[in-house]
């Protein structure tokens, strides 16, 4: 199997596993690409916006939950084995807080910033594919009404 191959089955692979991106809860084939393609070694930072429903929506279809509670709820139960998964693939959070408002520019309603970083695209990788984190995602989309994930070199 060539290089494009490996990583169309790895795209393939991480579409089954969090969904094609349509929902806006997830990266589209192009941006897992563009995540796969990166340098392996290359240092990078994931800088998340997150806007929380004020009640968390479960896909019972997709996951099989029916859980109930706030969107914060729902958040925090994502960021109970999330945070320690990153830490565990040695990434780190350089930032995790509320967002107070917009100092330069158009006002945004974003409700918790989140700013990690991993030593290598591979550590980055491993966090996606580990299957602790993957069995918490469904917590992450079900709090979320909106979110933006901006990838960032270095």
């Amino acid at each position: 199997m060539s290089y494009d191959q490996d990583a169309e089955a790895r795209v393939d692979q991480l579409i089954e596993w969090y969904g094609d991106g349509t929902n806006g809860a997830s990266p589209t084939r192009r941006q897992w690409r563009r995540v796969i393609d990166r340098p392996i070694d290359s240092p990078v930072t994931l800088v998340n916006f997150f806007r929380l429903r004020e009640w968390a929506r479960y896909d019972r279809d997709r996951t099989g939950v029916a859980e109930a509670g706030t969107g914060q709820d729902a958040f925090d139960r994502y960021a109970e084995v999330s945070i320690p998964t990153l830490a565990k693939v040695g990434g780190r959070f350089l930032l995790v807080a509320p967002v107070e408002g917009t100092f330069v520019g158009e006002q945004e309603d974003w409700d918790i910033i989140a700013v990690g970083s991993y030593p290598d695209s591979a550590s980055l990788l491993a966090l996606l594919e580990d299957a602790d984190y993957r069995r918490v995602f469904h917590h992450r989309t079900a709090a979320c009404e909106r979110q933006r994930v901006i990838v960032c070199s270095g």
